[in-house]
């Protein structure tokens, strides 16, 4: 997912098995974070995130510079659940797992 000649960061948005709880985070790399998720959710749940198999994701979104993706996770940690799944279902409607699109 690295643009050549850039920096990237991405607040995302993950989701657990039953889809029923949504976990808001930010990482200079998708791939790297996503694989920390899922070793904690299946070892020893020492994060809020393993604690709860939130490993699945459901939505991405790429900046350039830090403070914003930072700005945005912000922003996306404070909206409602229901708000949280207009998000989500505007760029993936079926809340399809993205995870095997990056190969993860």
């Amino acid at each position: 997912m690295k643009t050549n000649g850039t920096h990237n960061y991405y607040a995302y948005i993950l989701t657990n098995a039953a889809k029923n709880v949504l976990y808001t985070g930010v990482t200079n790399s998708i791939e790297t974070r996503l694989a920390q998720h899922r070793a904690d959710a299946y070892g020893e749940k020492k994060t809020f995130a393993g604690k709860y198999n939130w490993v699945f994701l459901l939505y991405v979104e790429r900046f350039q510079y830090i403070q914003d993706a930072i700005a945005r996770e912000k922003e996306i940690k404070s909206w409602s659940r229901a708000k949280k799944e207009v998000l989500i279902t505007s760029v993936n409607p079926n809340w399809d797992f993205l995870n095997k699109e990056l190969d993860i």
